[in-house]
């Protein structure tokens, strides 16, 4: 047998102890997060942003907060102070 053979078989017999659901597009079921803590939640965020950056080869950014990039987009709503300036 070959060593790719081999390599196949033993990851395909792995791979028959994953747990595994089938559910139709759109019945999926929601993601409960009822018995995380904020912390735990934010840092699933920050392990999702590394991953999504690994992915698309980019140098993950570092600026201080003070220099992050941001986009001001005001809504239609004036405040008294918008009729100072």
């Amino acid at each position: 047998m070959a060593r790719d053979d081999q390599d196949f078989e033993t990851r395909a017999a792995a791979r028959g102890n994953w747990p595994v659901r089938v559910y139709r597009l759109g019945e999926e079921p929601e993601d409960d997060l009822s018995e995380t803590t904020p912390e735990q939640r934010l840092a699933m965020i920050w392990e999702l942003s590394v991953d999504a950056w690994t992915l698309a080869g980019r140098p993950f950014p570092e600026y201080s907060r003070a220099e992050t990039p941001v986009r001001v987009i005001r809504s239609g709503i004036r405040s008294a102070q918008d009729d100072e300036g």
